[in-house]
Formats: structure tokens, sequence, C-alpha cells
């Protein structure tokens, strides 16, 4: 969070600079778009990745979903910055239910800092939380594996296809967070 929001922000910012008349849905468009295809990249690139493509797409997704969740929160004028905004990730990725169960494994992580914790038992938590989504997609990764002996290539357009879907319903999500209320 603390390298991808400044990055967020300084974004919204040249663009706004840059189009001063282009609205927050503009703007949010424009990084649902980019991140959209930079995950559907992410996910083809990850498959060809052989055995290891489970953790190479694990790594380009939580990486893209960051990223987009970030741009959009700023394109909205929330500061991607804020501690808030890793709370709202954990909820808009849909690893915690609510934004207090969310705040309370972040406290939980910081806590686990300090000296005397047990931080493995949290970490492995945190990892099986993030993980978890993946790990039911395993038993498709085999299949797909299979599939590409007799397909070549259906693993990478699979792959390039789910995530990018997986983006633009994040994005969705995120949309419908940040966007302010239309008066009417």
């Amino acid at each position: 969070m603390a390298a991808i929001g400044p990055r967020a922000r300084d974004w919204a910012d040249r663009l706004r600079s840059a189009y001063p008349d282009a609205s927050p849905d503009g703007l949010a468009r424009l990084a649902t778009r980019r991140f959209v295809r930079q995950a559907g990249a992410g996910g083809a690139t990850a498959a060809l990745a052989g055995a290891f493509a489970p953790l190479a797409e694990l790594a380009a997704v939580l990486w893209t979903q960051a990223n987009l969740v970030l741009h959009l929160a700023a394109a909205y004028g929330r500061d991607p910055a804020h501690p808030d905004r890793a709370a709202e990730l954990l909820v808009l990725t849909q690893v915690h239910p609510d934004a207090e169960s969310a705040r309370t494994a972040l406290a939980a992580a910081r806590a686990a800092d300090g000296p005397g914790d047990e931080p493995w038992s949290r970490a492995v938590e945190a990892a099986w939380r993030l993980a978890a989504p993946l790990a039911a997609q395993a038993g498709g990764w085999l299949v797909l594996r299979l599939a590409s002996r007799v397909l070549p290539g259906a693993a990478v357009l699979a792959a390039a296809a789910g995530d990018s879907a997986a983006a633009a319903r994040l994005a969705a999500r995120a949309v419908t967070r940040y966007r302010p209320p239309r008066s009417r």
C-alpha cells in the first residue's frame, strides 16, 4: 500500500492536470481498462510458468487488484495512501466480509510484528485467506494443463480471460464503493 498509494495519487493528479474537465467516472474508466488489460496479461504470463502457474498467478492477481482499487479510489478523490484503503481492499477483494473484520485482521497483523508474539500463526492465517480463492482453482489448473496437451494455449487463454473478468468484477465493486451518490 505504501508504494502503490502514492503512485495512484500521482497518476490521478497528472490526469486531472492534463485534463481538467475529466470526470471521476472518466478517470475510473481509464484505470479499469488499464488494470483489466494488465490482469489478462498477468494471467496469460502466469499460465506459462508451468508448475508454478498458480503461485505466479497469485502474485500477479494480488498486485493488479491492489493497483486497481487504489487507482479507482484516487479517481474518486479518496487518498489512496490512507490506511483505510487497506481494509477496503480486503473487503472489495472478498478476503474479509466487512470493514470491521478487515480492520481487526490488519491490527492483528501489525501487532504480530511486536516482540513475544507468535507471528507465524497469524502469517499462516493471512496467507491462507489470500490463497484460498486460488486453492479452489488448483483443480482447474490441473484440468487446463491436461487440456493444453490437446489444445495448446488453452491455459493461457483461460487464465487471461478469467483474470480479466475477475478484475472487471472487482472494478465494479470498487466503483460502487467509491463513487459518490448521484443527486437527483
